[in-house]
């Protein structure tokens, strides 16, 4: 029977420790989530509602199918820097009339809905995934265009957002604006290049330069209305496909929009799912608050795949590296999950086969980090770590079937590029609130940096000052472990999300079945693997 039979004790202290330490991550994590959906702040959600206009997150749930869910992404996008949390932005996968879509939603409450750097990238970051699953595109647009001051930031790679929608059209993936308001300057190009244009009456306001441009640059005087209101793009310039009366009205276009595309899903059907055995809360207490010491990830498998169900490949060799087959709300599964955090050479060989596997069957990989790793010294290094470990980056990198990833614990080294991290471009990468990311741990970092110091040092012939190396060592340690926690990366979109971490099952179902409006991808080809 490849059923897993749970070893956790969740009545022992243990347990009871690390489940209260996540609890404390998640009670931040909703402090931090909840700044997002406040906004620019009650002055400015109070001066937006008083206009009779709905919030971003309201234009949503009215535009989805009722009680379906909508999974946010890069919610905690701009965190740490001088940008309000969220980057003006809403971004996301909801179902409308029955089909998936990505939606994005400016968030005219942040300063107009302008853009700064991280709305940018945020904004592209939707338009990926909307290419790469191929699903249609859905822009709700209110934006005063540009955050002027960091115009430089913008500029420049802002026109990829306009490269980007005619690329989508080009590829067949609709591609609908709904204006609600301002689409001014370079904004204006969003509903330019849609595939489908609706306007919201007396609110939408699409220019390419509004009244007092239009005043510095031709000495021309001109209104909102005659210069770029709805009305006028719907019967004299043709901008606008359909003219909504109200907000509501316009949503209800854009679901119509939706529903007559008779949209499919080329992928491959879900088979039939069944819940797993254990409770997906026990999830809370598996990892340790100190991520050096190892747990079991059969026992967060146990709690996310069908009916507990985990055929295991491999399990006497390579231990360190757990992988096997599963199946996520009916979609099969390959998955390659840090069992002790170290990679050797049997774990990257290991690797490198099962992914090959997985591309002959055509079956989507997901990746639980949790590395410290790949294995170093001399030992290691003469029994051909380099090369083993260059084996899995291999396969990883050329493998084309859809890969997701959730990093439950650390991070760190390489280990996060043969696990599948950000730069390896897996369709979706979400993180829990126990996450750690770094090039090494804090403290190694630092005691690297200390021992180069005093060979540097000596060198010289001069007398190493402890002192300032202590004060070194504790200012890189604090600083490198700032940078290393979940809500710093996921500020940068160095992931999709923090999630709770009894949602995985949830989100991966969602990714997965969001994954199969794509066509099922060609066979990989790879270069030469190593021996």
């Amino acid at each position: 029977m490849s059923v897993f039979r749970s070893r956790l004790d969740i009545s022992g202290p243990e347990y009871a420790a690390r489940r209260e330490a996540m609890l404390a991550k998640l009670a931040d994590l909703d402090a931090e989530h909840a700044k997002a959906v406040a906004g620019g702040g009650p002055k400015y959600v109070d001066r937006h509602r008083a206009r009779g206009k709905l919030l971003a997150r309201e234009r949503i749930e009215l535009l989805v199918d009722p009680d379906s869910p909508f999974l946010e992404l890069s919610p905690l996008a701009a965190w740490g820097t001088d940008f309000p949390v969220g980057a003006s932005v809403v971004t996301g996968i909801g179902v409308i009339e029955g089909v998936e879509c990505v939606i994005t939603a400016n968030d005219p409450t942040v300063r107009g809905g302008a853009s700064n750097p991280w709305t940018l990238r945020k904004t592209l970051r939707a338009a990926d995934i909307a290419l790469r699953n191929r699903m249609p595109y859905v822009n709700l647009v209110e934006s005063g265009g540009a955050d002027l001051p960091t115009q430089k930031e913008i500029f420049i790679p802002g026109g990829q957002i306009f490269r980007d929608l005619t690329r989508l059209s080009a590829a067949g993936i609709p591609t609908v604006a709904l204006v609600f308001g301002n689409s001014t300057a370079g904004g204006a190009y969003v509903p330019g290049m849609s595939d489908y244009v609706v306007m919201v009456k007396e609110q939408a306001k699409v220019f390419l330069g509004g009244p007092p441009l239009v005043r510095m640059a031709t000495g021309e005087e001109s209104d909102d209305e005659s210069l770029g209101g709805a009305e006028m793009h719907a019967r004299t310039s043709g901008l606008a496909d359909y003219l909504a009366a109200d907000e509501h009205d316009a949503l209800r276009m854009g679901r119509q929009i939706v529903r007559r595309l008779g949209w499919s899903k080329p992928g491959r059907a879900p088979l039939t799912a069944s819940e797993p055995l254990y409770d997906e809360d026990d999830l809370l207490g598996i990892v340790p608050e100190d991520l050096k010491i190892p747990f079991d990830p059969r026992e967060v498998i146990a709690r996310v795949v069908d009916g507990s169900d985990f055929d295991e490949f491999k399990p006497l060799y390579g231990s360190s590296l757990v992988t096997g087959w599963a199946a996520v709300h009916g979609h099969p599964i390959g998955i390659l999950a840090n069992a002790r955090g170290v990679l050797f050479g049997e774990e990257a060989q290991k690797a490198a086969q099962f992914i090959q596997l997985a591309n002959q069957s055509r079956t989507p990989l997901v990746f639980l980090q949790n590395t410290t790793g790949y294995m170093v010294g001399k030992d290691y290094e003469q029994s051909g770590i380099i090369k083993h470990g260059a084996m899995m980056i291999n396969a990883v990198s050329n493998s084309t079937v859809p890969h997701l990833t959730i990093v439950m614990g650390a991070s760190y080294g390489a280990g996060n590029y043969g696990m599948c991290g950000r730069a390896y471009d897996p369709r979706f990468l979400f993180a829990w609130p126990s996450a750690k990311s770094a090039v090494m741990g804090p403290a190694q970092l630092a005691g690297v940096l200390s021992i180069v110091g005093r060979a540097a040092a000596e060198s010289r012939g001069q007398v190493y000052d402890e002192e300032a190396d202590a004060a070194m060592r504790q200012m890189v340690e604090a600083q490198i472990e700032a940078e290393s926690l979940p809500y710093f990366l996921s500020g940068r979109l160095y992931d999709d999300g923090v999630i709770d971490p009894r949602d995985t099952r949830t989100v991966l179902g969602l990714c997965l079945s969001a994954i199969g409006n794509a066509p099922v991808a060609d066979p990989a080809g790879y270069g030469v693997f190593r021996m």
